[in-house]
């Protein structure tokens, strides 16, 4: 009688806790635009272009192989009804986790195509082996790799409470913390910092003598103050035209978003803000785990124009062998970054200064400034470094976070 009681009274508070949460925005501007056609306009219906990661289609020739491809990609949202986390005991990431989500979702899709391919594509009766791991890595349980604990309880040790909202750098930060746990995926994760690729930070990190690490390269970068500057816009869409494009995390003002593609002037986008009850897909036996993987794909993309999106971003690109580092070497520097001045980043030798043993060198004294208020994660890219630390590297952070506009 009890557990009947209590299983009654677990769907009502769900019930409530779905009245709550109201309609998410997601599938507005995706799927509910074409009002009385019942067709989505997630791709414009011209004789156009469109870019999703590295791929190019026509919009009208492809649109079906365009909606496969889009969602073949895993849809990381928020997720209500999970294990109590940190110490306020929350169980949804509703309001704070979007950009954790992004990451999420650029992690998946290095992965995927270090794994199955960037021809593969999902369907809905998809039990292939090596997909259900991908997918059970990033479920909201906490013995998985990338579920919202370890993200969020990694971001405490930079520094980041949890239910705090963090910007891109700190999410690859802690990404590429969390690779190290997993040694299936293969794949390590270097965070490109001050807006500058530095050849002898990748080498160390991926080479063992002849033998390379898969690498997922991830680029944050400061494009503007306010709004995004338009003269990186064509350096960006080329950026996505990559074959080792793996997105950009980024989004508009304080919405996060993934970015894995364009069609003319806007970019295509997956929005995390849809709120979905967690669960697990397992290894798909049972209906609930056929229907929970269901949850982690989006048919339909969603557009924003270039101009609208916030300027803090992060571009990532799949580097899987060193021939392939160096051909993205090479489009970058023949085809990305003379496209506008200043480039959009910076490819370098050596780096200037070691921020790794920053604490041994004899920074000058710092004089007392009153820093303005209200600054958030998205403002600056400095690389957040061990609580044990942050004590004597305060002051040389503050001088080393502005990143170039």
């Amino acid at each position: 009688m009890l557990v009947i009681l209590a299983d009654q009274l677990t769907r009502i508070m769900e019930s409530v806790f779905e009245a709550y949460l109201g309609p998410d925005s997601v599938l507005a501007s995706a799927v509910g635009q074409a009002v009385g056609s019942g067709e989505p306009e997630d791709i414009p219906k011209r004789n156009t272009d469109v870019w999703v990661l590295g791929k190019r289609y026509n919009a009208i020739q492809e649109l079906d192989v365009i909606r496969r491809d889009i969602q073949s990609r895993l849809w990381c949202t928020y997720r209500h009804g999970f294990m109590p986390l940190g110490e306020v005991q929350l169980t949804t990431d509703k309001g704070w986790g979007c950009m954790l989500r992004c990451g999420q979702m650029v992690l998946a899709q290095a992965l995927i195509e270090l794994h199955l391919g960037r021809d593969w594509f999902w369907t809905p009766e998809c039990q292939d082996a090596t997909y259900l791991k991908i997918v059970n890595r990033f479920e909201d349980v906490r013995k998985s790799y990338y579920s919202i604990h370890q993200i969020a309880l990694m971001g405490e040790s930079q520094n980041k409470a949890v239910g705090e909202w963090l910007g891109p750098n700190t999410v690859a930060q802690i990404l590429k913390k969390l690779v190290l746990f997993d040694d299936w995926c293969s794949l390590l994760v270097h965070v490109a910092m001050d807006s500058t690729v530095v050849l002898d930070d990748v080498y160390s990190l991926c080479l063992e003598g002849d033998a390379w690490k898969p690498l997922l390269l991830i680029i944050p970068l400061r494009l503007g103050i306010s709004d995004i500057n338009p003269i990186y816009i064509p350096a960006l869409k080329r950026c996505l035209e990559l074959d080792t494009s793996c997105g950009m995390i980024g989004g508009r003002p304080n919405q996060a978003l993934y970015f894995l593609g364009y069609v003319e002037d806007e970019v295509l986008y997956l929005d995390p803000h849809t709120t979905q009850r967690t669960g697990v897909v397992g290894q798909k036996l049972r209906p609930g785990e056929q229907e929970h993987d269901e949850t982690y794909h989006q048919k339909h993309a969603a557009r924003l124009s270039f101009s609208a999106m916030d300027p803090s971003l992060a571009v990532c690109f799949l580097c899987k062998t060193s021939d392939s580092f160096q051909q993205l070497l090479d489009k970058l520097r023949q085809e990305v970054l003379g496209m506008c001045t200043p480039a959009l980043f910076e490819i370098s030798q050596t780096r200037a200064v070691d921020w790794d043993t920053a604490e041994d060198i004899e920074w000058p004294t710092m004089p007392d400034i009153d820093w303005p208020a209200g600054a958030s994660d998205s403002d600056s890219f400095a690389i957040v470094e061990e609580s044990a630390r942050e004590g004597d590297a305060a002051s040389s952070s503050k001088t080393s976070e502005r990143a170039a506009v």
